[in-house]
């Protein structure tokens, strides 16, 4: 069957990466968007600070806009350098490492009817290398990247979405100055820059969920583990709090205490319960890990809160269009 797509504005689609390993994963991606329903306009793939996986990928990718990020290092800078190159009235984001699904670009593409709308994201399902831990909660799929319970089943708006997979309106994005620069994922360091960008272009539009846009994000065995999964859950909790800083204190941070409130309470208290009713040992391990990812947060969020004021990076400003 073929598509129309002339009610679909153009989109370009910014695809960063940083790290050598991550090459067969890119040359998939790269793959999976040229055989879209919906084909990009322009594909660009951004390197992080990395000249030699930038020389390979000139070399080895036909057809492909490859840059070096020349802002600060991290994905925020990353994004940024690839989306201010682009001419089209929508920008997507996807990760280096993840295969999207057909019809992804189209999903997400889709809501822009409404003029509304200044950003979308899709579904992001977590591909568990080799195996999913039988202690894993739902409920804390976030720390992998993946989608979790009570997201919209169907297209819907959301406060925010993850820039693993998202689409923007160019001219929303650019006019908040894009990615905050010098808060986001750097190394070992992981900051909410989505939440960030969504909070800010939410002040302009709506943001909304498409469930049927679906990437595949791989999880690597090392962030599988227990202690990756308390460190994650430590992380996002200082992140919060220094984005609630940023912005407006308490009143950004609304999403997280209704998660903290109805969210994680029913699902321990389903977990015990079913533990405790003999339907297997996993369901009070996955209630246990939900308390221990709560108390690690906390405590990110404390020492956040106690840390000397400064700035985790400079403020965007407005970019032409």
């Amino acid at each position: 069957m073929i598509m129309s797509f002339r009610k679909y504005p153009a989109v370009s689609v910014v695809v960063p990466c940083h790290a050598d390993r991550e090459w067969p994963s890119v040359r998939a991606a790269v793959a999976s968007l040229r055989a879209q329903s919906l084909p990009p306009a322009e594909i660009l793939l951004v390197v992080d600070h990395n000249p030699e996986l930038y020389d390979r990928a000139r070399r080895e990718l036909s057809g492909v806009t490859v840059l070096a990020n020349r802002r600060w290092p991290g994905a925020s800078g990353t994004r940024n350098t690839g989306a201010f190159e682009t001419l089209t009235p929508l920008v997507a984001f996807l990760d280096g490492d993840a295969y999207p699904q057909p019809g992804w670009l189209a999903a997400l593409v889709g809501p822009f009817e409404d003029r509304t709308v200044v950003g979308t994201g899709g579904a992001i399902r977590p591909g568990w290398q080799p195996s999913r831990p039988d202690w894993f909660p739902d409920e804390f799929l976030w720390t992998v990247g993946g989608s979790y319970p009570g997201l919209p089943t169907s297209n819907g708006p959301v406060r925010n979405v993850w820039s693993a997979s998202m689409a923007v309106r160019r001219e929303a994005f650019a006019s908040v100055g894009g990615f905050r620069d010098g808060f986001g994922k750097r190394g070992n360091r992981s900051r909410p820059e989505d939440t960030d960008l969504c909070l800010r272009m939410g002040r302009a539009g709506r943001w909304i969920y498409t469930p049927g846009a679906v990437i595949d994000h791989p999880v690597e065995p090392e962030h599988a583990s227990f202690g990756y999964f308390l460190r994650r859950c430590y992380a996002e909790g200082r992140g919060k709090v220094a984005l609630a800083r940023l912005l407006d204190g308490r009143r950004s941070l609304g999403s997280e205490r209704d998660y903290l409130r109805r969210t994680v309470p029913r699902a321990v208290l389903r977990g015990l319960l079913n533990g405790l009713r003999g339907h297997g040992a996993a369901y009070a391990a996955r209630a246990g890990a939900m308390i221990a990812g709560v108390a690690a947060a906390a405590a990110g969020g404390a020492v956040e809160s106690l840390v000397a004021r400064q700035p985790a990076g400079p403020e965007p400003v407005g970019v032409a269009s």
